[in-house]
């Protein structure tokens, strides 16, 4: 799952990316309002933590500006301030949700988790696809009550994967969803086939009832025999 973060202090910026990458989320950064408008026009993401207070504009201005260029983004409001016109105002605006600083790192992570629950798997905490078992709390994947091992990577392109079960999903848009902005520096597809090879192989030798089709001109699709 790919985060974008626009804070400006660097500290706290610096901190949030720490934790959320070792909790298997693919963390992006825009220090303020222009270059989160470029993120945006860019790329796409799962969830979006948004600080009201940026140095060249207003965060409740940037919420406004997603909601009207209809990007369905899961968005948390992370900011210094208080007051209950400021919650209310950007709960309006269409945040899903209100995290006053400081907040404890570990809250963070469980309103994003949530946040993405909500938005990808009516809010379940335990989805299933095939004979799949994913559990969005431990960010793992079983089978008959045994675990199989997937690296982050390839347990976030399962993911993507199952999100656009579907439709088929290109190798560029599985590139930009694991890579992000680092893509167009890296386009080189290798690094999709041998991800989607890895995962093929361990749903089949688990057993699973789970295929990834390759779709000519396409891309690759998740089916469920």
């Amino acid at each position: 799952m790919k985060i974008l973060l626009i804070e400006d202090e660097k500290e706290l910026r610096d901190s949030i990316v720490r934790y959320l990458q070792g909790g298997h989320y693919r963390c992006e950064i825009a220090a303020d309002f222009r270059s989160a408008i470029e993120k945006l026009d860019l790329f796409d993401y799962d969830c979006i933590l948004l600080d009201i207070n940026l140095p060249d504009g207003n965060g409740l201005e940037l919420l406004k500006t997603i909601k009207e260029n209809k990007k369905y983004y899961g968005v948390i409001i992370i900011s210094a301030r208080d007051s209950l016109e400021d919650k209310i105002t950007g709960l309006n605006l269409g945040a899903d949700d209100y995290l006053t600083k400081p907040f404890h790192l570990a809250e963070l992570d469980a309103r994003v988790a949530s946040v993405i629950r909500r938005k990808y798997f009516d809010g379940e905490n335990i989805m299933t696809f095939g004979d799949l078992s994913i559990d969005m709390l431990s960010k793992s994947v079983s089978l008959n009550n045994i675990q199989l091992e997937l690296t982050p990577t390839e347990y976030d392109l399962l993911l993507f994967l199952i999100i656009n079960k579907n439709r088929g999903v290109s190798k560029n848009a599985i590139i930009m969803h694991l890579l992000g902005d680092e893509a167009e520096w890296l386009m080189q597809y290798d690094i999709v086939y041998a991800h989607i090879k890895n995962l093929r192989k361990k749903l089949t030798d688990s057993g699973s009832n789970v295929y990834i089709r390759s779709r000519y001109g396409i891309g690759y699709k998740i089916d469920s025999k």
